[in-house]
């Protein structure tokens, strides 16, 4: 490396340009063998750049959002699940529900997707730089639990519940929570409400959410009231796919949807 080179790299490492300090020398050589013009060749070097940044950007909001895996739209099994409204779910990948501060709230028995739908919806907001975070319910109240009793609720609560621009609450119903508890996450949804956009998945119809937060009516009225005033409520019935191989075979038995499962 001649001392012009090592100058230029030195000067790209103070304006933390970090992938043209890598890229530049060999990019430049290309650039001449063409006889690409200097304004194209410096084009094509700050697209390098934005894109690596983009890139960067797009790993740590992955890091941040804590998704248990990665899910994409296109995966989803329409075939096996035709209870699931594909225009619909379709329509909510443009993301424009985030820039409206609307909510999805995916009900449905267990095994139908509702999670990989969730799961679908918040890579691809990562992907577009927007900030996600995902989230058992139950892990959620452990954690808003701990805070309260370590006196720093209102920190968690504006980094983790506040500062994703989408926040994702899987499995509510599953584990029923105490009257605390029950507080706590109607708070969640009460900062939100129409601050952010939430999604939510549930193996429990509405008539019976009040059974998750501690019998109280009155307070799952008032949930179910931020939560759905801008809400796109999807519905999706059938069978569980993770089961659907063993209910062929005759391995387990077939469960009606009535049952909830």
């Amino acid at each position: 490396m001649n001392l012009q080179m090592q100058r230029i790299h030195s000067a790209c490492e103070i304006l933390k340009l970090n992938t043209l300090a890598v890229e530049w020398s060999a990019m430049a050589d290309r650039a001449a063998s063409k006889g690409t013009t200097l304004s194209d060749f410096l084009e094509q070097l700050l697209n390098l750049e934005l894109d690596a940044r983009k890139q960067r950007t797009r790993e740590t909001l992955l890091k941040f959002a804590g998704l248990p895996a990665i899910k994409s739209f296109e995966d989803y099994d329409f075939r096996f699940a035709t209870g699931a409204p594909k225009k619909q779910l379709q329509e909510l990948t443009s993301l424009a529900f985030i820039e409206r501060a609307e909510n999805i709230v995916l009900l449905g028995p267990s095994g139908v997707g509702k999670s990989h739908l969730a799961l679908s919806y918040a890579y691809q907001a990562i992907q577009k730089g927007i900030k996600v975070r995902f989230i058992s319910a139950a892990d959620l109240m452990l954690q808003l639990a701990t805070a309260k009793k370590q006196e720093r609720l209102d920190s968690y609560i504006k980094r983790s519940v506040l500062g994703p621009k989408l926040l994702v609450i899987d499995e509510i119903g599953y584990l029923p929570f105490g009257r605390e508890e029950a507080t706590l996450f109607f708070n969640v949804i009460a900062k939100r409400y129409e601050q952010g956009s939430i999604i939510v998945t549930s193996n429990l119809p509405f008539s019976q959410w009040s059974t998750a937060f501690a019998d109280d009516q009155t307070l799952t009225a008032a949930l179910l009231d931020r939560l759905l005033h801008h809400a796109h409520i999807v519905q999706i019935s059938g069978n569980s796919y993770r089961l659907k191989g063993k209910k062929a075979a005759g391995i387990v038995p077939v469960i009606s949807e009535q049952s909830g499962e």
